[in-house]
Parts: structure tokens; C-alpha cells; sequence
């Protein structure tokens, strides 16, 4: 039987295991800040100076070297490296972590930390330092358009055609540290429920839980291994 089509999509939990804080964390750096004050373009307009702080913070934490790939990361880097079949990544994670560990067909729907985007040329490109209202764009030359390359609040996912087209051939879709309450991703299992088979992975059951044929419920770096071993003896 050829290998089907696999979709992942993972969350915050598969790198809280890495050190990173997740959006309900209650002493995590989203309990200190509301959302409309720093993660909407309206809070980027209004005070520019404090959205670009509270990203060089989460920039600057994923530099610390204690913060790298961990057990689930490296899993799902090496079904993409084996899997003989076509596989998509998607995370809603801002983090490189996914990238470090050496995932290529991958996906950051919600952009990328370690990416900045000049709202004056359109330029993306890397970036690892601190930004600020006056920094100025390494493409253009232009001062004050620099803005982190991530999707906000109100804002549209990136490469959504890329990853539909995914979900119409899926055969097996994955959902790996997710809440199940953030859209469009929380739609993602519905739309294939019904014609591939869906399997949870967290650690705890999510908001969809009820939606997937099989749900698992431990720590990513238990349950994802487990899972690369089983699929891989399966039809790698």
C-alpha cells in the first residue's frame, strides 16, 4: 500500500518542553502583556516602541542557549527525512525550533521570530537582533517600516493555498501540542475527518479532542517519538 499524504500540525506544546512559554502559561511572558497591546497591527500603530519590545524579549529567549530542539522536535524531523511519501509540517509556532532540529517541508503559518518584514518594500528577511521605530530596512534603506514577521491577531495566516492543497490529498493528519482554539488551524481536522485518518497528540485533550479518531495524551517528547517509530514501521 503506497504511504498517504501526511499533515502535522503542531502548537506551543511541542516546545514547552524546550523552555519556551505557551500562550496560557499563567507566569509566562503572555500572562505580563494583553493581546491588543502588543500582538494586532492596531497595537503596532498606536505604540510601535512597546510591540518591538516584547518581541526582542521573546527573540532574545530563543537565543538563550539552554532553548533548542527537543525529543519531538527531532522525531518529526526524521519522518521527513524517511517518509517516502508527501508530508507537510505546519506549525503555528513563531520559534526555529522545528528548523533546527531539521525539518524541511515545513510550514509557519503564523511567521517566524527570527525573520523581520519592512512594511515599506515588502522585504522579509532574517533577523536575530533587537528592532526598533528607527531601525532601518537592510532592503530599502527606509526607517520605521521594520516590523517581526509574525502573523497578528486579525492578521491572515501564511501559505494558506499550500497548505489546503495539503489537506485535500491528506491521508493521515496529525495534531501535535495544539489548544484546538485558534483558527483557521483548529478547523484543519474537520476538513479531513471525514476521508483520512486524524490522530491528537497532547498533553492534555484539546477543545476538537472529540474530533480525531484516536487522541493520546502525555508529554510530546513520549508521545511523538512513539509515533515517528510506529508510522515508520507502518509504511516507511
Amino acid at each position: 500500500m503506497a504511504a498517504p499524504t501526511i499533515v502535522i500540525l503542531t502548537g506551543a506544546g511541542i516546545s514547552r518542553e524546550s523552555g519556551l512559554h505557551t500562550f496560557r502559561d499563567p507566569d509566562g511572558i503572555w500572562a505580563r502583556h494583553r493581546i491588543e497591546d502588543v500582538a494586532t497591527p492596531e497595537a503596532f500603530a498606536r505604540d510601535p516602541a512597546l510591540v518591538q519590545g516584547f518581541y526582542n524579549a521573546r527573540r532574545a529567549a530563543l537565543r538563550d542557549p539552554a532553548i533548542r530542539p527537543n525529543a519531538a522536535h527531532e522525531a518529526l524531523a526524521e519522518l521527513d527525512w524517511r517518509w517516502p511519501g508527501d508530508l507537510l509540517l505546519v506549525t503555528q509556532n513563531v520559534d526555529d525550533l522545528h528548523d533546527r532540529a531539521g525539518s524541511r517541508r515545513l510550514v509557519h503559518m503564523h511567521g517566524e521570530l527570527a525573520k523581520a518584514r519592512c512594511l515599506r518594500c515588502g522585504a522579509v528577511g532574517p533577523w536575530e537582533g533587537d528592532l526598533s521605530p528607527e531601525t532601518p530596512c537592510p532592503a530599502c534603506g527606509a526607517a520605521g517600516g521594520m516590523r517581526p514577521h509574525v502573523v497578528w491577531f486579525g492578521e491572515l495566516p501564511l501559505e494558506m493555498e499550500r497548505i489546503e492543497a495539503a489537506l485535500d490529498d491528506c491521508g493521515l493528519f496529525v495534531s501535535i501540542g495544539t489548544s484546538g482554539a485558534v483558527y483557521p488551524a483548529a478547523g484543519f481536522v474537520r476538513e479531513v475527518r471525514h476521508r483520512a485518518e486524524t490522530l491528537e497528540l497532547n498533553l492534555e485533550p484539546s477543545e476538537g479532542s472529540h474530533l480525531f479518531g484516536e487522541a493520546r495524551h502525555g508529554p510530546a517528547t513520549v508521545l511523538v517519538p512513539a509515533f515517528v517509530r510506529e508510522v515508520l514501521a507502518r509504511w516507511g
